[in-house]
């Protein structure tokens, strides 16, 4: 009983450090921008104490606002799909090769998250020009007249994001892949089935934690991407992060972008919950 005790306290003491920690630095600002989002914005005032929800109603019936939500969605659910498409073959092979290079090529995915998102932006720009590499290669070979407009569209930030999280996504989907055993996928081979196969109906589903974490982790950060929008959007394309920024800085509109800021969360913690729940159900489904 005793050293249960001791264990229990032990326990508290070393998660005690980070729980006041998240207390303080992150739950104590959250409540009050909340409470900053319903008070009024009056120009020339700042912001004007009160309990209202006139910020929230301004934003879901104002066309333009809630076009940004469902943009910023759309692209988020774009980009975590390239991720996981792109990203689960490489996760594979990098979990299952047995090279002396491996360490070399887990460092070669590792390598572009030492570089901050508005460099890999800005090398994007150089690619995405009229004058870039793209551009400039293309009408080399004769294949294009003209220029194609690819910077400050949504191709454009879509291919910027996936670059960013697609790290993120490889190295989840590795840790866990490595896990498996490798006698499982032998024998469904030699019980006649093929690679697709074995990839659905074992693999699958055997890295579904991974596939899970993976999505989620890339899912927020695309829902929540700043430089990337501001760099290769242009001002004229908005998606959540950069309204967020124009309202505090710019329009110094407090209560709006605290408003803003609560939606966004809102939204990507209830997408990520009721995507959580759907592929959890079907993977019990599956299973029974």
């Amino acid at each position: 009983m005793i050293a249960r005790q001791r264990t229990h306290l032990t326990a508290a003491g070393l998660v005690g450090p980070a729980t006041l920690y998240v207390g303080i630095g992150i739950l104590l600002p959250l409540a009050i921008l909340f409470r900053y989002s319903l008070n009024q914005f009056v120009p020339g005032k700042f912001m004007v104490d009160a309990l209202t929800v006139e910020n929230y109603v301004k934003f879901f019936t104002d066309i333009y606002y809630y076009s940004v939500l469902t943009r910023t969605v759309r692209i988020a659910l774009i980009t975590t799909l390239i991720c996981l498409v792109t990203g689960f073959p490489l996760a594979y092979v990098l979990a299952r090769t047995r090279s002396r290079h491996k360490n070399l090529l887990i460092m070669l995915v590792v390598l572009p998250l030492f570089v901050g998102n508005a460099v890999r932006a800005a090398g994007w720009m150089v690619a995405f020009g009229n004058k870039g590499v793209i551009n400039a290669s293309l009408m080399g070979i004769g294949a294009l007249s003209q220029p194609l407009e690819i910077m400050f569209t949504e191709a454009a930030v879509i291919v910027g994001i996936t670059a960013v999280n697609l790290p993120f996504m490889v190295l989840t989907l590795q840790s866990v892949i490595e896990g498996i055993d490798r006698s499982v996928e032998e024998a469904a081979f030699n019980l006649g089935a093929t690679p697709p196969q074995m990839a659905r109906r074992i693999l699958l589903p055997l890295a579904m934690p991974g596939v899970l974490a993976g999505t989620i982790l890339t899912f927020i950060l695309s829902m929540n991407a700043y430089a990337t929008p501001v760099l290769l959007g242009g001002p004229r394309f908005q998606m959540m992060g950069p309204l967020v920024y124009n309202q505090f800085i710019q329009q110094n509109n407090w209560p709006f972008g605290g408003a803003i800021a609560f939606i966004l969360m809102a939204a990507t913690l209830l997408l990520t919950l009721a995507a959580n729940l759907m592929v959890q159900q079907r993977y019990r489904t599956a299973e029974t």
